[in-house]
């Protein structure tokens, strides 16, 4: 099988610690042989240990778009750079996976999406929590219709104290905003997945600089001290969605928050037949909780996802969330199917996200 040729662009944190070792896990059908960032040095260290022994090195993504050979790009830039390279991405006829969230705003998300209608290529965005043990299994219940009519649920993502000091993470002109764009991507990815509804209605936001700008705030940080002079975007930010069938969710974000428990690209879910929850987050150490409360028997009753647990959806493979997405997106290349996150999915997303932003600052309800 002829291996797949493909170019990173941006070789900063994310591409470092998801994207290099999930491509190289897949060395039997891919290898990376370009490597691109506005940093040079990077795209050199980037390409000596992850690249080919002829890996090319760019500045110019569009320099690098005139390669032929390669046949799949990863975006890995900063937010308001997604749309940009993406389309240009799709115009040199290459297979594009871009990192979450899809785009800064709702128009930049559309040039993407008419981009990839016109390329006839595949296109998927980084939502890596999907391929998750306890997401999988959450899923699957979700389709079964274990949980009935899912009419109420909530999307996490509270970090209490876990401000990002390093990157571009702060500063609101390279990503768009802070923790709702951030961190509040994948739980409302997660949660709009399992209820299987992306037909909105309307939002309506609320976003806080409360904390951001307080010296005293950054006391206890998980990542040190912020700089509360350069800290451009929200410290936390809600939504609140209303679904055209009537099912509502709340969306909660934060990077830092006076609350005790921490809950990242967790969900809450509530049906006419049982509810389920994730628990989990940054003081989880990565490790999630599933929950099913229902009755049995006239007892209320809770099961729980044993940790012997496997995952069904993509077998023979790493446990490692990131390498299962890298190899079901590869496959979806390579045997023409389709990706599990689907670009109209990641789209949705960004639009209510971009909304949430839109009706905390006109200070009222966004109809769709």
């Amino acid at each position: 099988m002829k291996k797949l040729k493909v170019a990173v662009i941006g070789c900063g944190g994310i591409a470092n610690q998801k994207h290099f070792p999930s491509l190289r896990s897949q060395s039997d059908r891919c290898e990376m042989i370009a490597f691109c960032d506005i940093i040079e040095e990077r795209a050199k260290k980037a390409a000596e240990e992850f690249g080919t022994a002829d890996a090319k090195v760019y500045t110019d993504y569009k320099e690098m778009l005139k390669d032929k050979e390669i046949d799949v790009v990863h975006v890995c830039t900063p937010n308001v750079a997604h749309c940009p390279v993406t389309v240009a991405a799709f115009e040199a006829g290459k297979h594009v996976l871009c990192e979450k969230p899809m785009a800064a705003t709702t128009e930049d998300a559309q040039k993407m999406m008419d981009a990839w209608k016109k390329s006839g290529k595949k296109f998927t965005i980084g939502y890596q929590n999907r391929f998750r043990k306890d997401t999988q299994m959450l899923h699957k219940a979700c389709a079964a219709g274990d949980l009935g009519e899912i009419y109420f649920a909530k999307a996490h993502a509270i970090r209490r104290r876990a401000v990002p000091t390093w990157g571009v993470f702060p500063d609101k002109s390279k990503q768009g905003g802070g923790p709702l764009i951030d961190i509040g991507t994948h739980a409302l990815d997660i949660t709009l997945w399992m209820m299987d509804n992306y037909d909105v209605e309307s939002v309506t936001g609320t976003v806080f600089e409360k904390l951001g700008h307080l010296k005293a705030a950054t006391e206890g940080n998980m990542f040190g001290a912020w700089d509360p002079e350069k800290f451009e975007v929200e410290d936390s930010a809600f939504g609140y969605i209303k679904m055209k069938n009537g099912a509502v969710i709340f969306l909660e974000s934060a990077w830092a928050i006076n609350l005790r428990e921490n809950r990242e690209a967790s969900t809450t879910l509530c049906g006419t037949k049982a509810g389920a929850e994730i628990i989990g987050g940054m003081s989880q150490d990565g490790d999630y909780q599933l929950i099913f409360n229902k009755t049995s028997h006239g007892q209320l009753t809770e099961e729980s996802l044993s940790p012997g647990g496997t995952i069904a959806f993509f077998s023979g493979s790493s446990d490692k969330e990131e390498e299962i997405e890298c190899a079901q997106w590869l496959d979806a290349i390579i045997n023409d199917g389709e990706p599990l996150v689907k670009p109209e999915q990641a789209f949705m997303v960004t639009k209510i996200l971009d909304n949430i932003y839109r009706s905390a600052a006109e200070g009222h309800e966004i109809k769709f």
